[in-house]
């Protein structure tokens, strides 16, 4: 799924988010919006309304232990 994640971010995770999709470096997909900022400068309306219509990543949900025995609880 096209997706922000939550822990590989610059900005908002847009480029992380497409480069998950893509299955491509993050790198790859930070350096090809860079390079489409120069001749056009479409780059910068692509990202924000990426931000806006990709969903963000949702939550883990975290560990519970029984404070006890500090086993996970099920």
């Amino acid at each position: 799924r096209l997706q922000r994640p939550r822990n590989d971010r610059m900005i908002a995770g847009v480029a992380a988010g497409v480069a998950r999709y893509l299955g491509i470096d993050t790198t790859i997909v930070r350096l090809l919006f860079l390079l489409l900022l120069l001749p056009g400068g479409l780059s910068p309306l692509v990202y924000v309304i990426l931000w806006i219509v990709m969903p963000e990543e949702p939550a883990a949900e975290p560990h519970r232990y029984d404070p006890a025995t500090g086993q996970p609880l099920s």
